[in-house]
């Protein structure tokens, strides 16, 4: 395969560069995940599509390569969908809470899928915060499958999901941008069935983007503005959180544009043992759930069907946490 007529496409500048069709991006990137690239044309492929940005076809055309690659697992059974909580950014300024949301779901009967990088090149990681907290990465879909089955949450690294894109996601240590991947790993599901995907990004276009995706894929998701890209809701200021399915957006939240009257008890420090030590206090009833992150689980039991609907989701929350909230309506 010739690489220098994608490069020829994509690699004019933002303003005369032209998109791949969703069947070439596939191509493209299925040669990309596999290691048939050449670095140098490589490099030439990543660069062009930063500046270039990627639009929804070449999204599409990169997600279904990538589908067809990862190491997939069956759905739990049980009526109630599982939720996928993509974990890649870690924490940096803020306590990393998607441990906490994983938890409370686990609370609630709802199957829990974490994957995401073990280490985070400086930022504290999911995986790392739930080693502090006693659960273990799993090595192996097989050993994420058997988690699942058995403490209904499980933690699966990128490496064991699909090597190959983490192999394209770490480039960034040596490019010095991100890519393409850093977008795709957030939209991966490796169910085979109508699971739930929380999809955080962190700039408002690729929010738009990936509420594009899931709505073209027929897929059934959760979309918001991610606290520093994780998938949980900024515990100080809802984000907007829009719920993805059957090929249509509903607004279940609208985001809040002032901090909470009163503002929650949140970790004194990012680190992995300060923030372990906050979840355990929260999980205790030690300490207050942020509204917040309560809104965005009601959103999570809706989706996920243990609610027949939104309003006995909120009821359920409410109820269920009693006391327990702290951040106004």
């Amino acid at each position: 395969m010739s690489y220098g007529q994608y490069i020829r496409e994509i690699g004019r500048g933002a303003e005369g560069a032209r998109n791949l069709s969703r069947d070439d991006a596939c191509q493209l990137y299925a040669a990309m995940l596999d290691g048939g690239v050449p670095d140098l044309e490589l490099g030439g492929i990543i660069i062009g599509l930063r500046v270039k940005g990627e639009s929804l076809d070449e999204m599409l055309g990169f997600l279904a390569a990538v589908d067809g690659r990862i190491n997939r697992l069956d759905m739990p059974q049980g009526r109630v969908r599982p939720v996928v909580l993509p974990s890649y950014n870690g924490a940096r300024k803020e306590a990393n809470l998607t441990p906490l949301l994983a938890l409370l779901l686990q609370r609630f009967g709802v199957p829990v899928l974490v994957h995401g990088l073990l280490e985070g090149y400086g930022r504290v990681t999911s995986g790392l915060i739930f080693r502090e907290l006693g659960i273990m990465p799993t090595g192996s879909s097989m050993q994420a499958q058997a988690m699942l089955t058995e403490k209904g949450l499980a933690f699966l690294p990128l490496t064991a999901l699909c090597p190959g894109i983490h192999n394209l996601l770490i480039l960034r240590s040596r490019m010095g941008v991100r890519n393409s991947a850093h977008s795709l790993v957030k939209l991966i599901n490796p169910f085979d069935g109508d699971a739930v995907l929380v999809a955080p990004a962190t700039h408002p276009d690729f929010i738009e983007l990936m509420r594009g995706i899931l709505v073209d894929r027929g897929d059934r998701g959760l979309v918001l503005r991610g606290t520093e890209g994780e998938p949980f809701a900024n515990p100080r200021r809802r984000p907007r959180l829009e719920y993805v399915h059957d090929g249509r957006v509903d607004t279940l939240f609208e985001a809040e544009h002032e901090s909470l009257r009163t503002l929650p008890d949140l970790p004194d420090a990012a680190d992995v043992a300060s923030t372990a030590r906050w979840i355990r206090r929260v999980l205790d009833k030690e300490i207050s759930l942020p509204k917040p992150i309560a809104n965005q689980l009601a959103c999570c039991l809706y989706a996920s069907g243990y609610a027949e609907d939104f309003n006995q989701a909120k009821a359920i929350v409410a109820v269920e946490a009693t006391g327990l909230l702290v951040g106004g309506n």
